[in-house]
């Protein structure tokens, strides 16, 4: 088989929450570039509808949808408007996050509950209901976002609620790879690192983003694109013994 015909999606029909912007538009795209159509699920809808209008553009079928990863009843509402558009579901990729320093003992219990309620819930829901589609195909990929923060503490921010919730994301993704392998459907995770991305674009000429640099092997940030490869590998068939993996993406950052 031709190298280059494992990374084709051309008939695959993907979901991508948070797509909109950051890592997940990146990821949005290069799905579609691979020959995807590709839904966006975010609870700022506005955002993503621009994301699928880029990828409508690129002659792929797109829509966005109004979403919070913690309802279930939005999630189910989601799973329910992809089926009826694409009428399968053969991609999710679980990007929508959101960040937080705050010191532990300074922590509400909002802030642990939310933080929890968009990582781990969030994930869980939305894996749980797509599973239960690609169960009926006997295929999937499921794609979720970890974070290098579930390896490693980092300083000097403290957030031990998010790298509690990333930990918790790294764990589940080996635990249902473990249940749905026998359904033909693999489940991986990528662990990003520092990436110039909205989310850290306010901290990036501080002098925490300087420590966070003389800690990185590369001395650099990952730039959003950097992506790209990684998550269509991990979608298509180009990765098809690979389940039950955590993918660091973190220029070295985890091996010091």
């Amino acid at each position: 088989m031709n190298v280059l015909s494992l990374f084709d999606l051309k008939g695959e029909k993907a979901i991508v929450t948070g797509g909109g912007q950051g890592l997940g538009r990146e990821m949005a795209l290069a799905l579609a570039e691979a020959g995807a159509d590709v839904a966006l699920a975010q609870r700022h809808v506005e955002v993503a509808e621009k994301t699928a209008d880029e990828i409508k553009k690129l002659g792929r079928d797109s829509l966005a949808i109004k979403m919070d990863v913690s309802k279930a009843d939005d999630v189910q509402n989601m799973v329910n408007t992809v089926i009826e558009k694409f009428g399968k579901i053969d991609i999710l990729i679980n990007n929508a996050g959101i960040a937080q320093g705050k010191s532990f003992l300074g922590m509400s219990e909002e802030d642990w509950d939310t933080m929890m309620d968009i990582h781990v819930k969030g994930t869980f829901l939305c894996s749980q209901m797509v599973a239960r589609e690609m169960v009926k195909l006997k295929k999937g990929s499921i794609i979720n976002l970890s974070s290098m923060s579930g390896f490693i503490v980092n300083r000097p921010q403290k957030q031990t609620h998010y790298n509690t919730a990333k930990a918790a994301v790294a764990h589940f993704t080996k635990s249902l790879a473990m249940e749905l392998a026998k359904y033909n459907i693999r489940v991986n995770a990528i662990a990003p690192g520092y990436m110039k991305t909205e989310m850290t674009g306010p901290v990036l000429n501080t002098d925490m983003a300087k420590e966070w640099l003389s800690l990185s092997p590369m001395g650099r940030f990952g730039e959003p694109y950097e992506i790209k490869g990684l998550a269509l590998y991990l979608a298509s068939r180009a990765s098809s013994f690979v389940t039950g993996s955590v993918v660091l993406l973190d220029g070295g950052y985890c091996c010091w």
